[in-house]
């Protein structure tokens, strides 16, 4: 198993390029499911900061997914050879403005292939690093971290919580359900079945229940940093620490620098136990 993990290192410098568009449906789709009272978005409009995740869905004919609900492996990611894929993180770095209207092109590299040794057993980290450029030029840097992990120990105890970083000075109730899931994965064209299939779910995958989508607990940390900041976002970083189960109140947190130039952030499931943790700079 080793050398095979390590033949995965080969795909780093794998180049992948793509065009999206940032249309009025989308934005509208997802300030509903944000639960927001936006006004409807008109073209030119400022596309929120942390809303590029809607960006880039990746797009496979059906018969390519493969049976986690994922597209099947190797075609840009590296086929790793481990059953469990989660995202792991990521780390954003905002250039310039998109707009509603606005063609965008994404230009990702793999940038990194890294074997690790856990305390569960052996670990894949792949880091893709993805330009997006707006017609007005670079406008966002991000490197996104994805974990593939070992089928899980039924006898393994459990890693002990981690506690949040402080205490908090912004602080949102969030109770997700599989509606909610569901319409995060409907905008983001993800199959993932542990966001919807609680068959699978536990049976398969060994979690307790249908697990809160990655991209889903960031996206919410990226709403409370910019309802809260003084300027604009201009660097952002996450790294998801514990998965978030369906059914239970999340506290999406937050706690400014004494400068008011920077801000810590973090989730927690409804034990106290931290599950993401963030930092943002402010321009």
């Amino acid at each position: 198993m080793a050398q095979d993990l390590e033949s995965l290192k080969k795909w780093i410098g794998t180049k992948e390029t793509a065009l999206d568009y940032i249309t009025i449906p989308m934005v509208h789709r997802a300030a509903a499911m944000l639960d927001r009272d936006d006004p409807f978005p008109k073209v030119g409009d400022a596309f929120p900061i942390g809303w590029h995740a809607f960006l880039f869905p990746r797009v496979v004919r059906q018969s390519q997914i493969g049976p986690d609900g994922h597209p099947e492996r190797g075609d840009f990611l590296p086929p790793v050879p481990l059953p469990r894929r989660m995202f792991a993180g990521k780390r954003v770095t905002f250039h310039g403005d998109l707009r509603v209207g606005d063609e965008v092109r994404r230009e990702s590299v793999i940038h990194n292939v890294e074997i690790k040794q856990g305390r569960t057993g052996e670990m894949v980290f792949v880091t893709v690093k993805t330009d997006m450029l707006s017609p007005r030029g670079l406008a966002i840097t991000e490197e996104q971290k994805i974990v593939y992990r070992e089928a899980p120990d039924p006898k393994a105890p459990p890693p002990p919580p981690q506690t949040a970083p402080g205490k908090a000075m912004w602080e949102k109730v969030i109770k997700p359900d599989p509606v909610l899931l569901f319409r995060y994965s409907a905008l983001t064209f993800n199959g993932h079945r542990i966001h919807y299939d609680l068959p699978y779910v536990t049976q398969v995958e060994g979690y307790p229940g249908l697990i809160v989508n990655g991209g889903l607990s960031t996206l919410l940390v990226f709403e409370l940093a910019r309802r809260h900041a003084p300027a604009p976002i201009v660097l952002f970083s996450s790294r998801n620490v514990k998965p978030l189960i369906v059914g239970s109140n999340l506290h999406i947190c937050g706690a400014p620098a004494a400068d008011n130039k920077s801000a810590k952030l973090w989730v927690t499931n409804h034990e106290g136990a931290l599950a993401l943790t963030a930092d943002a700079e402010f321009a």
